[in-house]
């Protein structure tokens, strides 16, 4: 298992006073992670000085500002993949009993697609399927490092770790075109009600965006057990947001 995904985990959760109390446990986790690349460690402990050290309502809004408020930053893998298409509510209830299999249970509040949710399933499972399973999503993770990078944001990091970390890199066609979808300044509130404006839903043969449809069942794919795997005990350990 590598724990350093429930780490990352942590570190893409609602700044929180509990997460800037925890940030010196989850730098330690991180060193002894010797997956991770030196440099890309240096890079992820500047994000840690940033939320240990910084004011925790600046912290929270700029946090909404990018992830919560800007479509293209959202931390809700299907969104990337297949916005508000009929096959999304599916995919879900296939993530979400992938999760209880391990015996990880969410509340009330959460979707199954949200990252720092995966990433903490992610962790229980046995390494080299952790990596593979990562190498699904692993585009979108490297479209939103470069839209965090010219942002020039420190959670940049944690995106790029997750691409270091994942066995199958991202194609070089699938980030382009998940990079050219629209990308929004968070305090250009007409441009962003545009890129939240509602897709419509087609009902149908040959309704559906063969594209979108192909990734997201690769993003699904990888989410099956290795026959014959144990369930992981795990128990949750990321915060609610607020």
């Amino acid at each position: 298992m590598l724990r350093s995904l429930k780490a990352l985990s942590a570190l893409l959760t609602y700044p929180t006073l509990e997460l800037q109390q925890a940030c010196g446990e989850i730098s330690e986790v991180l060193e002894k992670e010797t997956a991770i690349p030196f440099g890309q460690r240096s890079q992820l402990h500047k994000l840690l000085s940033e939320l240990a050290t910084g004011d925790l309502y600046d912290l929270q809004e700029r946090y909404v500002l990018l992830f919560d408020r800007t479509r293209s930053l959202s931390l809700h893998l299907f969104e990337h993949v297949h916005g508000e298409s009929r096959d999304r509510c599916q995919a879900m209830i296939d993530l979400k009993m992938q999760y209880e299999q391990h015996n990880l249970f969410m509340s009330s509040s959460e979707l199954p697609d949200f990252l720092p949710l995966f990433l903490e399933y992610l962790s229980v499972l046995p390494a080299a399927e952790a990596c593979e399973t990562l190498g699904q999503p692993a585009h979108i993770f490297a479209a939103m490092a470069e839209r965090l990078r010219k942002r020039k944001s420190a959670y940049e990091a944690v995106f790029r770790v997750l691409v270091a970390l994942a066995t199958a890199k991202p194609k070089d066609e699938e980030v382009s075109a998940l990079l050219q979808l629209p990308d929004p300044d968070a305090t250009d509130l007409a441009a962003l009600d545009a890129a939240w404006e509602d897709e419509p839903v087609n009902f149908g043969p040959g309704s559906g965006d063969g594209c979108k449809d192909g990734l997201i069942a690769r993003v699904r794919g990888g989410l099956r057990p290795a026959p014959d795997m144990p369930p992981a005990k795990s128990t949750r350990a990321v915060p609610p947001r607020q």
